[in-house]
């Protein structure tokens, strides 16, 4: 039965158990600005009853109860909406991370107009036009040489301002991977903290709030999901890996690839296989690197080898005014020195690839003629060969065109003589050269008799770059040698032009190989390649390259932008209902601390009239 110091004992529990909910929310109102705190609340019990409901219990009404008793002290957290904010924070941070550095890239392109490449091109035209008016005049040459000169230095600080932008992302793909790896050896550690103090019967709720925190923040940096399955091994994942599991965290390293440019490779250090990342800041960074920034700078050097290579083709055509010909405006400088691009690729010794970037028919053709024939020519694509079929009832044109809207990575045109030029792209397939026509093969005749660019038909005949002389499978065609890397980092105008601004050619040579005086042809077809459908990449026109190049870097902005504000709405949402649930709220604590209060001065009072009960008992019971 029941003893007469039960009631002590009923009486010490309540004191202990209101005290402990004292001290919890007192612990909750220190933490209420605490980041990644979460309130805490204490449960309580009735403490077991004195007897159980067998034969062996005394003869007494019902149980005997003894008070209460703390459970245990746990967090107010809702795990499924945790997980959705872990799923959404990779995202905002995604796109805060390309809303950032697009800024930069428009400021790039926002350049005022007496200073942007396209307003410095626009001069240079002008300047041809009025060459053109005035062909005899030095006055109307250094113009064209020094606006020449000023459109060189446009084109090289977009280079280098791009350049700088791919190098500050790189060093921060860098610090990224070393925040990866620091807050993934944080959170195996604190698996290790937690599981010893669970077994030891605690509840670490400080240190689940601590791991909760870094795993959030490790979801801004690469996206991540949480598995809880095993209370032993609590698990991250990111894009089907796994880098924490229990108390083990896997390593990223980040290693300088020189084939490009230097910029990092990610890989797991444990394995050595390439880490991938689709989301989170490290995922954009690395996207904005290879793929935003790479494009940029790839458009800017087609534009900038196509306008030098045009230029120079009329130019080395025409002679000057003191009858020098066959002198390049703008130099550029082969990626081999072998005049058949002879390159050694896989560094054996042995030349084995042919790096070209152009063709030109030897055949004068007609736009609008029908071809009369049939077949299939196949260039070198995104992600393989493609194939443009023509018929006996296309024109020239049409043909022209086919070719241009697929995903060949070979453009093709008319130049001024009529003649059908292929020319190569930038590659979409980083470990595919740029300006290197990598295949080109006629299943017909169109581009062999017709056109006067391939010797034989069939895949026999077809130009392939994977050997040495490749361009012995051209018929008569000129070809012209793959540029070093990055011609917009170098274009500027020829030193001879310098030294003599009489070299600049206006006029094409007459019988005698010399110029004609008031003879402005050259200056005319200079000027008018402007306008002309040349193929910039997807571009026909220089004008049509500028407005896609602005255009383009306009709405990707304007993407990144609209994206972010729409997941930071979503992120407020999700925060807000997370704090309604975990967040302190201070007037509820001081309340609770009221009520907890007085439920330990009732405790205390219970205690009181206990011991004068026993007081009763002990000194004036038989008295």
């Amino acid at each position: 039965m029941a003893g007469s110091f039960g009631g002590i004992e009923i009486g010490k529990r309540s004191l202990m158990a209101h005290s402990l909910q004292i001290q919890t929310a007192g612990h909750n109102i220190s933490n209420a600005d605490t980041e990644g705190y979460t309130r805490q609340r204490v449960n309580v019990r009735a403490f077991d009853p004195l007897y159980r409901p067998d034969l062996e219990r005394a003869e007494t009404a019902g149980q005997i109860g003894q008070g209460t008793d703390v459970e245990s002290v746990k967090r107010l957290r809702d795990e499924l909406l945790d997980t959705r904010i872990i799923a959404q924070t990779n995202v905002e941070a995604y796109w805060e991370t390309r809303e950032k550095y697009y800024t930069m890239l428009e400021q790039i392109y926002n350049e005022p107009e007496e200073i942007s490449v396209r307003g410095n091109m626009d001069k240079f035209w002008e300047s041809w036009q009025e060459l053109s008016i005035y062909p005899d005049q030095d006055a109307a040459r250094q113009a064209v040489v020094s606006r020449a000169d000023s459109l060189t230095n446009a084109i090289q600080q977009r280079n280098n301002s791009l350049t700088a932008i791919g190098n500050q992302i790189n060093e921060d793909i860098n610090g990224t991977v070393r925040q990866v790896n620091d807050y993934a050896q944080q959170i195996a550690d604190l698996n290790h903290e937690i599981v010893r103090s669970k077994a030891l019967g605690d509840d670490p709720n400080d240190l689940m709030d601590r791991r909760d925190l870094l795993v959030e923040k490790l979801g801004r940096l690469i996206n991540v999901t949480v598995e809880r399955k095993d209370p032993d091994e609590f698990m991250v994942h990111t894009d089907g890996q796994i880098i924490v599991q229990g108390s083990v965290a896997r390593q990223i390293e980040a290693v300088p690839d020189i084939e490009q440019g230097g910029y990092s490779q990610l890989r797991w250090v444990d394995t050595q296989y390439d880490a991938h990342f689709s989301g989170g800041s490290l995922g954009a960074l690395v996207e904005l690197r290879d793929v935003d920034v790479r494009n940029e700078m790839q458009s800017l050097n087609t534009m900038t080898l196509n306008f030098a290579d045009l230029v120079n083709d009329v130019h080395r055509n025409a002679v000057g005014k003191n009858n020098v010909t066959g002198l390049d405006f703008f130099v550029t400088h082969p990626f081999v020195e072998n005049i058949n691009g002879n390159y050694d690729r896989d560094g054996d010794g042995v030349e084995d690839t042919s790096y070209v970037f152009r063709f030109t028919g030897t055949n004068s053709l007609r736009p609008k003629e029908q071809i009369g024939l049939e077949g299939e020519i196949t260039i070198s694509g995104h992600t393989g060969n493609v194939t443009v079929p023509y018929y006996a009832t296309d024109t020239v044109d049409e043909l022209v065109e086919r070719i241009n809207n697929t995903d060949g990575e070979v453009k093709a045109y008319l130049d001024r003589n009529s003649r059908l030029v292929l020319k190569a792209t930038t590659a979409n397939d980083s470990d595919n050269p740029d300006f290197v026509i990598r295949h080109v093969e006629d299943s017909g005749m169109f581009l062999t008799g017709y056109a006067g660019i391939l010797r034989q038909s069939g895949a026999e005949g077809a130009y392939d770059f994977n050997q040495a002389d490749a361009v012995n499978a051209l018929a008569d065609a000129q070809f012209g040698v793959s540029p070093q890397v990055n011609p917009s980092a170098y274009i500027q105008v020829n030193d001879r032009i310098h030294s003599d601004i009489q070299s600049v050619a206006a006029a094409y040579p007459n019988v005698q190989g010399t110029a004609d005086a008031g003879d402005a042809r050259a200056a005319v077809e200079i000027a008018a390649i402007r306008n002309t459908k040349v193929m910039i990449g997807r571009s026909k026109t220089f004008d049509d390259y500028f407005a896609d190049a602005v255009t383009n870097v306009g709405l990707k902005g304007e993407q990144a932008q609209n994206m972010l504000l729409s997941q930071n709405a979503i992120m407020n949402d999700l925060t807000s209902l997370r704090d309604s649930i975990s967040g302190v709220n201070i007037d509820e604590e001081l309340a609770d601390i009221i009520k907890f209060q007085h439920g330990y001065n009732a405790a205390a009072k219970f205690i009181t009239v206990q011991d004068e009960l026993l007081e009763t008992i002990i000194n004036r019971l038989g008295i």
